[in-house]
């Protein structure tokens, strides 16, 4: 099993990876589809179906699919450009599509929110369609967006790895075999990762790559740490990490604050991202848009707050959450459609505690006993978005991820690596969880928080 660091950690738009990045990803494929058949298209259609309806409002999915049919992809995103692509499509009923000429498309006929059961493959799942002239339906495929931006067909569903492990020198698949490699080795987490990556990549390529992830993460907070106002949504909720911050640092050197303030800095860090999410702007998944404040909150706090702390080190950290999150999606999932927020925040942890726990100089073992710590206690989380959004509880929940990871790296560098439950043990306590967990509470708004709302 291998899945590269790049696969985790995907630059992409908010509010959502499975809902926002996912079907916009399945739409562009679909248009690739339609560009090699033999006969022409007059016009295309699509149904969402399972969590994708229930929540697709509140996540853009159906803006997403709009704009993937048009040609737009996560990573190369112009917001300008897909707004007036947007209003000539509403106004002109059709899509303009390399490559395939100007196809009918009316949005609120087009776009069908299915709220019957889900497809049978996955709960995020879509059917894209394109019809002849007489509006009959000619060719037709279904995909699924199973979290963090990953996106397989039906066909797909279920097929061999991306990356068969024999061709990689570290092929671990559980955490006792990356135990077991690192040891006969001698080698740390992050050095077995990257020895993968390399396998695949030239070493200035994934190191290139590591940097960029990073400085769209960094660039990312600092963004939401200087905008203000309202997100959009229709819940009214007021961006926060610019009015914290700035009193935060009013209060430096006043010798008045308390040690514990140091959380208020952590979770300011990650609702900053998770605000840009909100506001549909430029984020890292990590391993999903939802988590994505916890890994680089972590990163932040380090690089910030930590005397010794390098950026040259940040790779590092990278490699080993990615290692750590690559052993939770193989095993359980990172999606909170599949498991709840456990699956989410709770991985994201897991991978910010190891990341951390690494850089502090933990042994793989400690690094091992951080993840473990860190998901341990997000296990049973659901995932319960009020109104669909991406905000409450989405925001703060990031922000407390943070402060479960570092102070789950902390626990465990007390410790020499040995401890009860393995990693592996709770990935899968994880997985039957979720697979216990009623649908209300899995990113369809139907359960929790969601229908705990006031009435005005």
């Amino acid at each position: 099993m291998f899945l590269s660091v790049f696969d985790m950690f995907k630059i992409g738009i908010g509010p959502s990876s499975s809902h926002t990045m996912g079907p916009m990803v399945a739409a562009a494929r679909f248009l690739s589809h339609l560009r090699g058949l033999s006969f022409s298209v007059a016009g295309v259609r699509a149904s969402l179906h399972g969590s994708l309806a229930f929540t697709g409002v509140g996540h853009a999915t159906d803006r997403a699919v709009i704009l993937g049919l048009a040609g737009f992809t996560p990573d190369a995103y112009d917001a300008d450009r897909a707004e007036k692509a947007l209003a000539q499509i509403h106004e002109s009923g059709e899509i303009e599509a390399e490559g395939l000429g100007r196809l009918h498309f009316l949005p609120k006929s087009d776009l069908i929110f299915d709220y019957g059961p889900p497809l049978p493959g996955h709960a995020n799942g879509l059917r894209l369609m394109a019809t002849d002239a007489q509006g009959d339906v000619i060719a037709q495929e279904t995909y699924y967006s199973i979290g963090g931006g990953f996106v397989v067909s039906e066909a797909e569903l279920g097929a061999a790895h991306p990356k068969p492990a024999e061709e990689i020198p570290f092929p671990f698949e559980t955490a006792a075999q990356m135990l077991a490699m690192a040891r006969a080795s001698g080698k740390s987490i992050a050095q077995m990762k990257r020895a993968n990556e390399l396998a695949f990549m030239g070493p200035a390529r994934l190191d290139d790559g590591l940097r960029r992830i990073w400085d769209v993460m960094n660039d990312c907070i600092d963004r939401g740490l200087t905008s203000e106002g309202t997100l959009p949504g229709g819940l009214n909720v007021r961006r926060r990490a610019k009015a914290i911050r700035e009193a935060l640092e009013r209060e430096r050197g006043l010798n008045l604050t308390a040690p514990h303030v140091i959380n208020d800095w952590i979770s300011t860090y990650a609702m900053a991202v998770n605000e840009e999410n909100a506001a549909g702007g430029q984020v890292v998944t990590a391993p999903t848009n939802g988590a994505a404040g916890v890994v680089p909150a972590t990163i932040r706090y380090w690089l910030a707050h930590v005397p010794g702390a390098s950026e040259a080190r940040v790779g590092e950290f990278l490699l080993t959450a990615a290692a750590i999150g690559g052993l939770v999606k193989h095993n359980a999932s990172i999606s909170g459609a599949e498991c709840g927020c456990q699956a989410e925040v709770g991985s994201a942890a897991a991978m910010a505690a190891a990341g951390l726990a690494a850089v502090l100089g933990g042994t793989p073992e400690q690094v091992e006993n951080a993840a473990e710590i860190a998901l341990e206690h997000h296990l049973g989380m659901t995932c319960d978005p009020v109104k669909g959004l991406v905000q409450v509880p989405c925001i703060e929940r990031n922000g407390l991820g943070a402060i479960k990871a570092i102070s789950a790296a902390s626990l465990a560098l007390r410790g020499d690596g040995t401890h009860f439950m393995p990693l592996d043990n709770c990935i899968e306590a994880m997985r039957q969880t979720g697979a216990d967990m009623s649908e209300k509470y899995k990113e369809t708004a139907l359960g929790g928080l969601a229908v705990n709302i006031p009435n005005c």
